[in-house]
């Protein structure tokens, strides 16, 4: 059986290819309307009913087929990022980084290009929301490597609200509706934040005009995640990824983004898909930064800890390749909706961190594609590697022939007489890229909160920001706390500002009419 390439978005029946084409109608040019087995129907409109007047028909399959498939026309929508869309492009290598990974496409060389599929996403809303809402952004990126597929399932912002796995579904909780009232509550999102304050670095963006993005393609991504790359000769760097958006950054205000929900769900998704019908192919500059095992040991923080950032100018940008879109989906359910990605596809070269949220999404992701779309959700075209060869064998919706790219009628076990597979030695010794671990088994509820969870997020504020993005911040989480009902929440939340900065933190308070708590409590 042949590979499968990014060009094989349609599952096309076996009989057709044995046999042609489908069936033409008379005039040679249209297919004939048929149900779902293939028996032309004279029109989509007839139905059987017992005499003018009587009831319908069971033995009507035609209607049957129809309506059976109409009320199973819905796939569970994702829990998170369930409102986005995407393109097709490629990405191509612009460096030799073979003294930091072997992964391809990387170590196949400068010029080498591999097909990809990016989608961009919400991270709140539901499929129905509008997509330039206040949010995190996803910047998910499906790589077709001759090794593999490689996901790099990023955001739009270089570190996130937990460090902690278990607290992900609760945080999420606190973001989608109450139970009580079906209602998101601001209420209860500032009550999550405020008692589990590394997350303020990202509030901070979230609430400057870098939590409405004018355009998906108007904006950077990060791994936010700690990796690991290897070489050839099993050496190592901790790695994170930043991809830089070759349009520059462009973000509404709070006014302008609350208009534009008034006047279209689907803005986002509606620009991206005009600026490539006219050819204005976005792009973006692949980075990444760097440090050798010694460095993350001396850090000042944790290596793994995604709610910081590796400052620029400590651990410099290398730039390696170069991301362009081209293609928009011809059936967004089929290339976009089926997509599914997870951290846990990574090509020999590249491997996880210590990162707890990390280690967690690399099982939490594929899982929520098997109850999304199913066990077998990586033969639907879109996610399908360019060559499989395992012994997963049969399942729920197995449409491959069963075999993946091999003979189907081969043996489905390693047959010491007739071998379906070859082997490849592993690339380098898994444990020699290890950090070592001493000590007992842990249990970890939650990372101490310190001062220095409060540094970077000044250093963002004071440094970073521009006057027009500090006053933006001021303004909307001012506008946000106004809408807490709960005093003790607001006040909370107003003391995790001023830990970052007193005089953000007076700024907001006289905002909402309270004054930040002295001595502040800031970790210690």
């Amino acid at each position: 059986m042949a590979a499968r390439t990014l060009l094989s978005l349609k599952l096309v029946p076996l009989f057709l290819l044995l046999s042609g084409s489908p069936a033409l109608a008379a005039n040679g040019t249209l297919p004939v309307y048929t149900d779902g087995s293939g028996h032309a129907v004279s029109s989509p409109f007839d139905y059987q009913r017992a005499g003018p007047n009587g009831p319908m028909l069971l033995q009507d399959f035609h209607f049957i087929d129809l309506m059976s498939h109409f009320v199973r026309e819905r796939i569970p929508e994702r829990v998170v990022h369930a409102k986005g869309s995407g393109a097709h492009g490629y990405f191509e290598v612009k460096a030799d980084i073979s003294n930091i990974t072997m992964a391809a496409p990387f170590s196949e060389g400068v010029g080498t290009k591999v097909p990809l599929t990016m989608r961009f996403s919400t991270v709140a809303g539901e499929a129905g929301s509008p997509d330039t809402n206040r949010d995190p952004r996803g910047f998910a990126i499906k790589m077709r490597t001759s090794k593999g597929i490689w996901d790099w399932v990023f955001n739009n912002t270089p570190v996130f609200f937990v460090r902690d796995p278990t607290k992900f579904p609760l945080f999420i909780h606190s973001q989608k509706r109450d139970p009580k009232t079906n209602l998101r509550s601001p209420t209860i999102q500032w009550d999550y934040w405020s008692q589990n304050q590394e997350a303020i670095y990202q509030v901070m963006i979230l609430f400057s005009n870098r939590g409405t993005p004018y355009s998906w393609a108007q904006m950077h991504g990060w791994s936010g995640h700690t990796y690991k790359w290897v070489t050839e000769d099993g050496s190592w760097h901790y790695v994170k990824v930043k991809v830089i958006s070759q349009q520059g950054l462009n973000n509404f205000n709070a006014t302008a983004a609350v208009q534009m929900i008034s006047q279209n769900l689907d803005w986002n998704t509606q620009e991206l898909e005009g600026r490539i019908d006219v050819g204005n192919f976005p792009r973006w500059t692949v980075a990444i930064q760097t440090m050798t095992p010694e460095q993350g040991k001396n850090w000042k923080y944790d290596v793994n800890d995604m709610t910081k950032v590796w400052p620029e100018d400590e651990y410099p940008l290398l730039e390696v390749g170069e991301i362009v879109l081209n293609k928009n989906p011809e059936n967004w359910f089929s290339e976009i909706e089926q997509l599914s990605f997870s951290p846990g596809n990574m090509v020999p070269g590249a491997e996880p961190s210590n990162d707890p949220v990390l280690q967690s999404r690399l099982w939490a992701y594929a899982d929520a594609a098997r109850h999304r779309l199913g066990p077998n959700h990586m033969q639907i075209p879109i996610n399908c590697p360019l060559s499989v060869s395992n012994f997963q064998r049969a399942g729920w919706m197995r449409v491959d022939g069963g075999a993946g790219t091999m003979n189907p009628s081969v043996s489905n076990y390693p047959s010491s007489f007739a071998s379906p597979v070859s082997y490849l030695p592993r690339p380098y010794n898994l444990s020699a890229i290890q950090e070592p671990n001493s000590g007992p088994a842990v249990v970890l509820s939650s990372f101490k909160l310190s001062r220095k969870d409060f540094e970077q997020p000044n250093t963002l504020y004071n440094k970073e920001f521009t006057d027009e993005e500090r006053k933006s911040l001021v303004s909307n989480v001012i506008g946000a706390l106004n809408q807490v009902t709960v005093k003790e929440v607001q006040q909370r939340s107003l003391d995790m500002f001023a830990c970052v900065d007193t005089t953000l933190g007076s700024k907001i308070g006289a905002g909402i009419g309270l004054k930040p708590s002295s001595p502040l409590s800031c970790g210690a």
